[in-house]
């Protein structure tokens, strides 16, 4: 493994004395053990982020990574390539889904372009950071060079470094870009070493037989290159996305830095299995916002034992998802931190 390789670097160590003491705080509340769910192991989950009994969550941030993929020359998808672009102005006016979420929940916005095929280096609040003018087609060739999928891994670190400095406590990954339920299907395919066919779904829409055909096209792009893997990187490398990668890079630098992440849905979980292969460690540091109703999400939620916040059949992208999620963390905290113990209520736990 080459020097460069930063991404093998161990990822920071939990607090486990702190998750104890959470659990016991837990078992001690006003309440039957457990009767909370998911949201007792939220909480408990925190303590062990920030070595605190009572964490606390001040300083979300979502990124937004954009990139265009040239398989949508292949009529993958019902929109082109123009609205990726369209899409990066609304985000910044504040008109889009996880716009209007992040504003909601307080928690920092920005969005950066990591290789879109129309030009955009005049849009306003936007960090450009392109690494090439969209994906090459990966149905005929590899989607990216060693070097370029190198690049697009080193943008998502760069941004975690970022927000790490401003004390981010809570880290969202959001995407954009036409065409990435295509990658991110032939990725999953390559990755679980499952058929393309059965993980494909609608995307932005595609139904009937453009669906059909669609999945005709991955499933032969994986055919393609199958032949070519021979560690995870090879499958960004083939038939990924540079946002796809941004966001795998983003995954891996905030478990090295201690931040933990919340996962949105199919394309940022396929980016999550590809930092897992990389460094096992960022495991540890990731929470699932929802399961998404496009049909590969399961099989990547599995591969990851991971237990989603949320099932709420949403299949929008751009970290949505995540962002609703975030509503969860906070009241999980707010209960595990609020709630009085049976000592300081004066109430019988029955033991």
């Amino acid at each position: 493994m080459s020097s460069s390789a930063w991404w093998t670097s161990a990822t920071a160590p939990r607090f486990t004395q702190a998750q104890n003491d959470a659990t016991e705080r837990q078992n001690q509340l006003t309440k039957p053990p457990g009767a909370l769910g998911e949201l007792e192991n939220v909480a408990i989950r925190f303590a062990g982020f920030q070595g605190k009994v009572k964490p606390e969550l001040n300083h979300p941030q979502c990124v937004v990574f954009a990139g265009d993929h040239g398989v949508v020359a292949q009529g993958v998808s019902a929109f082109p390539q123009a609205v990726t672009v369209e899409m990066l102005k609304n985000f910044v006016a504040g008109g889009a889904a996880i716009s209007v979420l992040s504003a909601f929940h307080g928690m920092g916005l920005s969005v950066v372009n990591c290789g879109t095929a129309i030009p955009c280096d005049t849009l306003a609040g936007v960090i450009q950071r392109p690494v090439m003018a969209g994906t090459q087609d990966f149905s005929q060739q590899a989607a990216m060079s060693h070097e370029q999928a190198l690049s697009a891994l080193r943008i998502g670190a760069e941004q975690i470094e970022r927000l790490h400095a401003d004390g981010c406590d809570l880290f969202v990954a959001g995407e954009m870009g036409i065409g990435n339920t295509s990658a991110a299907t032939c990725m999953s395919a390559l990755l679980l070493t499952q058929n393309a066919e059965g993980l494909t779904g609608p995307g932005t829409g595609v139904q009937g037989e453009a669906l059909s055909h669609k999945q005709q096209v991955l499933a032969a792009s994986v055919e393609r290159a199958r032949a070519f893997i021979k560690e995870p990187l090879d499958v960004l490398e083939q038939v990924g996305g540079l946002e796809i990668a941004a966001m795998a890079g983003a995954y891996l630098r905030a478990a090295q830095l201690g931040i933990p992440v919340l996962v949105d849905g199919f394309i940022s979980s396929a980016a999550a299995l590809l930092a897992v292969r990389l460094n096992a460690g960022a495991r540890e540091w990731m929470l699932f916002g929802h399961s998404s109703a496009e049909p590969g999400h399961q099989a990547l939620l599995t591969a990851l034992d991971a237990r989603p916040l949320v099932q709420l059949g949403m299949r929008l992208g751009e970290g949505s998802g995540a962002a609703v999620a975030v509503g969860l963390v906070k009241q999980a905290l707010a209960l595990h931190n609020g709630m009085a113990t049976f000592a300081e209520a004066a109430v019988s736990s029955g033991q």
